[in-house]
């Protein structure tokens, strides 16, 4: 299993970053323009939060650059938290994907943790898809740290 972790620490409440982040239009906004989720038009505005757990919620195309498919995500909650939310999902490249984000009050502000654990399907070793994986997230905390601003202590 290859583990990475990312944390930013932003200057908004954490019920506002989260609120967002639990919805395919927030984490479409995190991703792109280096990626896209496709998802059906019934999840739209639907509340992760509210998600089912235990079992797939809905097939998702990755897209790189928001149009050229490059994985299909199979997207499963193991488990809710009011802060976050562990994700244990499969796709065409990934055996096992276990996402954890943690958005944690801190002060005037939140603190966006996300733990990634995964295995790739292809044996290539952990430097490819550990460095994918790292450009993706550095990414998408640079997106948060952008739309947030970042939390001065």
């Amino acid at each position: 299993m290859i583990r990475l972790r990312f944390e930013s620490r932003l200057a908004a409440p954490a019920q506002d970053v989260l609120a967002e982040a639990l919805t395919m239009r927030g984490v479409n906004a995190e991703l792109m323009p280096l990626l896209r989720m496709s998802y059906p038009r019934e999840a739209e505005n639907f509340d992760l939060q509210q998600a089912p757990v235990g079992q797939t919620l809905f097939h998702s195309w990755l897209l790189l650059g928001g149009l050229l498919p490059v994985d299909r995500h199979s997207l499963a909650f193991e488990t809710l938290h009011a802060n976050g939310f562990d994700e244990r999902s499969t796709s065409w490249v990934q055996r096992v994907w276990i996402h954890r984000r943690r958005v944690i009050e801190s002060g005037k502000g939140c603190i966006v943790s996300d733990e990634l654990e995964f295995q790739p399907r292809l044996p290539l070793g952990a430097t490819l898809p550990a460095a994918l994986a790292s450009r993706v997230f550095k990414h998408r905390h640079a997106r948060l740290r952008k739309r947030y601003g970042l939390l001065s202590d």
